[in-house]
């Protein structure tokens, strides 16, 4: 078994804060690995750890095959990689055509090579009429979308992808989808959170659950589906059905007709 993301014990504190502490992760290549987990619970502070745009207080982490943490290492793994990010890092003032063009720059692709790939990614993105505005003009789905086209552009081996469908036209969410499956089906490795458990369950074939920082499950679909539904087995393992079947007093029925009784 070749992993793509193998980590140890990986830490980050925020002061005395602990946002994510000791997650092992075991990502096996060509695999699409769904990594969830509830708000606030470090999901992206791990993305930005993994991606090196955040140093981890402690703890190991390997990409496809080479020590991320070491500077040497560090930049070849960059080459082989592709992010969307949760704050997307986008420049506001260049067009999605200059956007592209930069990022194809950054990653020594030939110019050729730039041009032609930046054409088919605008047309499969929906954004080849609207290549000329600054990307300050465009939607948060349109800024998503140049972000994942960017992403893309370097024919990554792995991929991070932060809320991708986040803002999405459903057209082309899934446009997406199938490109993504197609991605994986080529033996590259793709790295997703999402707040959507359908997406998730359409998608990966892995999953991985945090919550507090710690990582609380991580297996297959195909073993997760033996025993219980991908929705039981988050909600379980995050401990959110307390309260699940609270109410508002003024929309159960009752409230409204003590209102009512109230104004007669």
């Amino acid at each position: 078994m070749t992993l793509a993301i193998e980590t140890h014990q990986l830490t980050r504190y925020f002061d005395d804060v602990c946002a994510v502490s000791e997650v092992d992760l075991r990502v096996e290549q060509g695999t699409c690995y769904g990594f969830l987990g509830p708000n606030g619970a470090g999901k992206s502070t791990t993305i930005k750890m993994l991606t090196g745009l955040l140093a981890p207080t402690r703890g190991r982490v390997s990409l496809l095959g080479r020590d991320a943490l070491v500077p040497s290492e560090a930049l070849e793994v960059k080459r082989r990689i592709g992010v969307v990010p949760e704050d997307l890092a986008l420049f506001d003032l260049l067009t999605a055509r200059e956007y592209l063009t930069f990022v194809g720059r950054m990653y020594l692709l030939e110019r050729d090579t730039i041009r032609e790939r930046i054409d088919e990614l605008l047309g499969l993105m929906r954004l080849a009429d609207e290549e000329k505005k600054l990307a300050i003009e465009y939607s948060h789905g349109m800024k998503k979308k140049l972000a994942l086209a960017a992403a893309l552009l370097p024919n990554p081996d792995l991929l991070f992808l932060d809320e991708p469908f986040e803002g999405v036209d459903a057209v082309t969410s899934r446009v997406i989808r199938e490109m993504l499956i197609g991605f994986v089906g080529r033996g590259s490795t793709v790295f997703i959170t999402s707040h959507v458990l359908e997406i998730v369950e359409r998608l990966c074939t892995h999953v991985g659950i945090i919550a507090e920082g710690r990582l609380v499950e991580q297996t297959s679909l195909e073993e997760l589906r033996q025993g219980s539904s991908l929705e039981d087995r988050f909600l379980e393992k995050v401990g959110t059905t307390e309260g699940a079947h609270q109410k508002l007093s003024w929309l159960d029925g009752s409230g409204a007709a003590n209102d009512r009784e109230a104004t007669a």
